[in-house]
């Protein structure tokens, strides 16, 4: 269609204006002493306005064939993978109203019927896009809870923590905050379930439960053991708390796929089984990326408030302590969330020969060419 109305422009739209614009030119002699040669200098300004013309309708004209299936940026590489994640985890997504989630649902909606929204340019399409995955869920398509939304997470988590760190040396703030901080983990995980491998109420309570408990006796046993030594050995007993409660909480969330296995596909994404080895692969990446994701936010700051904490202005106004270690710890985790998140290609592989015997025959059997296979890691 565009190429058609390319043709139809410099046919019979170009050598209409340099027809008129001559006319113009020999009707007005005193004006214009060399009508023909006036007409070809403006030939090239007419040439050019055209292309402008042309660009601004293939702007319009955006195509439908935009794979919005997956990320913009390449996935095989960490810098993309570190693209897509910042994108996903801005906090601003958080501070959009109903009615822009609202758009932006219909405007991809639309998109994958093969309708496009007139004047919808690509670098649109692509915001829409990653603001539609920010609040609805990719399996059931219903609006995610506000708190449990990946958007959320630097925000929540750095209050959280912040508190976790600050408040650590008595039983009662060890006991409050750690629950918080796994409530919060609970509502995140529930809200981000796979749609092709439900958690149910029973699990989630006992991941829950497991997990609040591994993370306060694991707080309360090393806050116990360090009484005697360095105060800022103490600042790092809510990160190994943290650290021993992922251990716990997300093998026992996604404890189905552990039983069952998970989804396998070739590179074209035909599926060809479940498989349990490619769930303790997935699993174990998920659990080293949130571990290494809490790391800068735990790590760095008890050295700057174990500092800080010697100086005349905290001894003076000792309040501030909280809100300059969630300040701390934010910053950390603006950065460190999407580039741990992006450690991992999201669609994981592995050699056939890694998997179950009986899977490895079967593939072989039916789909002799296959060397590796690819799977969903989670988040």
């Amino acid at each position: 269609m565009l190429l058609d109305r390319e043709v139809a422009f410099f046919f019979f739209f170009l050598p209409a204006s340099i027809y008129l614009l001559q006319k113009k030119a020999t009707e007005n002699p005193r004006t214009v002493k060399h009508p023909t040669y006036f007409c070809a200098l403006q030939i090239p300004d007419i040439i050019i306005e055209t292309f402008v013309f042309l660009q601004i309708n293939m702007a319009a004209e955006l195509s439908t064939s935009i794979n919005i299936k997956e990320p913009r940026w390449d996935q095989s590489t960490f810098v993309g993978r570190a693209k897509h994640f910042f994108t996903v985890t801005d906090p601003r997504n958080i501070l959009l109203t109903n009615e822009q989630l609202a758009h932006a649902h219909k405007v991809i909606t639309d998109y994958r019927t093969g309708v496009v929204s007139p004047g919808l340019t690509e670098d649109e399409l692509w915001r829409a896009k990653y603001v539609f995955d920010s609040a609805f869920h990719p399996d059931t398509g219903e609006k995610m809870i506000l708190i449990g939304r990946m958007s959320a997470q630097v925000p929540m988590n750095m209050t959280i923590t912040g508190c976790m760190m600050t408040f650590y040396k008595t039983t009662p703030a060890v006991v409050v905050w750690q629950w918080i901080n796994q409530s919060f983990n609970a509502i995140v995980n529930y809200t981000n379930r796979s749609g092709d491998a439900p958690i149910t109420v029973s699990q989630l309570g006992t991941a829950y439960v497991s997990a609040t408990t591994g993370a306060v006796a694991t707080a309360l046993g090393l806050n116990a053991l360090t009484k005697h030594i360095s105060p800022l050995i103490g600042r790092f007993v809510p990160f190994a708390a943290v650290a021993a409660a992922n251990c716990i909480n997300i093998p026992l969330m996604r404890q189905r796929e552990l039983q069952h296995g998970i989804p396998i596909t070739d590179e074209n994404d035909n599926r060809l089984g479940e498989s349990t080895n490619a769930a303790q692969q997935a699993i174990s990446q998920v659990v080293v990326s949130r571990i290494l994701m809490a790391s800068p936010g735990m790590a760095i700051p008890p050295f700057l408030m174990n500092h800080l904490e010697k100086k005349a202005f905290l001894r003076k106004f000792p309040w501030m302590s909280a809100p300059i270690q969630v300040t701390l710890v934010g910053f950390c985790l603006v950065f460190a969330t999407p580039l741990c998140c992006a450690l991992f290609p999201q669609k994981s592989s592995m050699s056939v020969s890694r998997l179950e015997p009986e899977l490895q025959e079967k593939i072989r059997a039916n789909h002799p060419g296959v060397e590796r296979v690819f799977f969903n890691k989670g988040l």
